[in-house]
């Protein structure tokens, strides 16, 4: 899959349930919107055996899931699934506690420090978009670099500010 470019097979819109999800501070709200944006600036989504797209994702939460609906461009459904967020905890956890050394070290440490952080950090972020892609796989398509940015997204999500 390539990302970005004009094809169909992409996400033109990314939407969060506001009454399963809520409203985060202005600060998670403001991580939710770049994190939106960056998705759909450059993305590779697809529906396996489905020949429509462009697509609309609408993310929320239920039972302690996320579940990611999906419509075509004109609103009309595709498919729905449900992630499960137990495998994530502990890269989500790890991760959270990385970027607070990140932010702290970039405060304080020589740049050395800081880079070895930042490495272990975008290592993380990997390792969860790994995850990700595999536990769509089948269910929905998308690129290392799509699922990097919608682990962001999910990150902030949990993200407390």
């Amino acid at each position: 899959m390539e990302s970005g470019g004009k094809t169909r097979q992409r996400l033109v819109s990314v939407t969060l349930d506001e009454a399963s999800i809520g409203r985060g501070n202005p600060d998670q709200e403001h991580e939710r919107a770049i994190a939106i944006y960056d998705i759909l600036e450059a993305n590779c989504f697809a529906v396996p055996g489905h020949e429509g797209g462009p697509y609309q994702l609408q993310i929320a939460l239920v039972e302690k899931r996320l579940c990611f609906e999906v419509r075509t461009e004109r609103s009309e459904p595709v498919v729905t699934h449900h992630l499960s967020l137990s495998p994530f905890r502990k890269v989500i956890r790890d991760y959270e506690m990385i970027c607070e050394s990140y932010y702290k070290a970039i405060r304080s440490a020589s740049p050395a420090q800081i880079e070895a952080i930042d490495m272990g950090r975008r290592g993380l972020h990997n390792e969860a978009a790994e995850l990700l892609v595999e536990r769509l796989t089948g269910k929905l398509e998308l690129d290392f670099d799509t699922a990097r940015r919608l682990f962001t997204l999910i990150f902030a999500l949990h993200w407390r500010g």
